[in-house]
């Protein structure tokens, strides 16, 4: 039986002071993309399945590592619409792979050709194709963080506590360092369906259905008794909706004693909620410095 952790609680609105002391601007390498961003070289585009869909881009640890861990992202978008190329933001790759993580976004099956279910299948899947291919592609399977914005959140935290993913791809808890689910807002669908935006209800409706028991199932404020992913770092802005749903999630994770950091950020509405997924690698976002922290840690590094 998995070793019980103790639950840690991190809750900062971190500041322009904080930043000021915490962060640790990098030496980039290469040319700027768009925003400014790095550009990232030895990006290989690759399927993992026989979907279109189901692809992803795999950017190798800058400095020659083969030992790096991996950094695994999933967009959002609604279950229905959304990118690897659109979605991921533009700081992501050239931020973790400077930092000596391979980095890694996928594309996954979307609402309604597939099902919520089929895409956090797909999120399994696409991890146990790149650990299957780890060493060619230079790697440490042992050690890797699955991480999404929005939708993206859900999934991730779907397959961080519901284990039934991660073994139907011949996986496990134990094939996970930890989970970065960044401003999800459905982690409890039932109470989200109930009690979020109205503007959203009909994407809900569409994604989740209206059976409870099946809203329960994919649900990870429901799943996450134990066991669960070793770790979690659940990352939001101060929608209040979003607040709640991970407020609710922490709770759960804890009594599960799962360990949990929750960290919250500026930034309201569907600005706050994109800012946090654009932004996150960029050295003068407030969130970058926190993520990076919590990954050396689980990490070992």
């Amino acid at each position: 039986m998995r070793k019980a952790l103790l639950a840690l609680i991190l809750v900062p609105i971190v500041g322009a002071t904080d930043l000021a002391e915490a962060r640790e601007r990098p030496r980039w390498a290469g040319r700027t993309g768009a925003n400014g961003a790095p550009s990232v070289p030895g990006k290989q585009t690759l399927a993992y399945g026989s979907d279109p869909l189901q692809s992803l881009d795999f950017y190798p640890a800058q400095g020659a590592r083969r030992d790096a861990p991996l950094v695994l992202f999933v967009h959002g978008g609604g279950w229905k619409r959304g990118s690897k190329d659109n979605a991921d933001g533009t700081w992501k790759a050239p931020h973790f792979t400077q930092a000596g993580y391979a980095y890694a976004s996928i594309n996954y099956r979307l609402v309604p050709e597939a099902t919520v279910e089929q895409q956090a299948a797909d999120v399994a899947s696409a991890l146990k194709y790149l650990v299957s291919h780890a060493a060619s592609l230079g790697f440490d399977p042992h050690r890797v963080v699955i991480m999404g914005h929005s939708a993206g959140a859900h999934l991730v935290a779907l397959v961080g506590t519901d284990e039934r993913y991660l073994k139907g791809a011949g996986l496990s808890f134990a094939s996970l360092k930890g989970v970065v689910p960044i401003d999800g807002a459905a982690y409890d669908v039932t109470a989200q369906m109930r009690e979020g935006p109205r503007i959203m209800r009909d994407t809900y409706t569409q994604a989740f259905g209206v059976d409870p028991a099946r809203q329960r199932a994919l649900s990870p404020t429901a799943q996450a008794l134990a066991p669960n992913a070793p770790a979690f770092l659940l990352i939001h802005v101060q929608r209040p909706d979003g607040i709640k749903q991970n407020e609710a999630l922490e709770a759960a994770l804890r009594a599960a004693h799962t360990q949990v950091e929750r960290s919250g950020f500026p930034g309201t509405g569907l600005k706050g909620h994109a800012e946090v997924n654009r932004s996150l690698g960029d050295p003068a976002y407030a969130a970058t410095p926190v993520v990076d922290s919590w990954l050396k840690r689980v990490f070992g590094g």
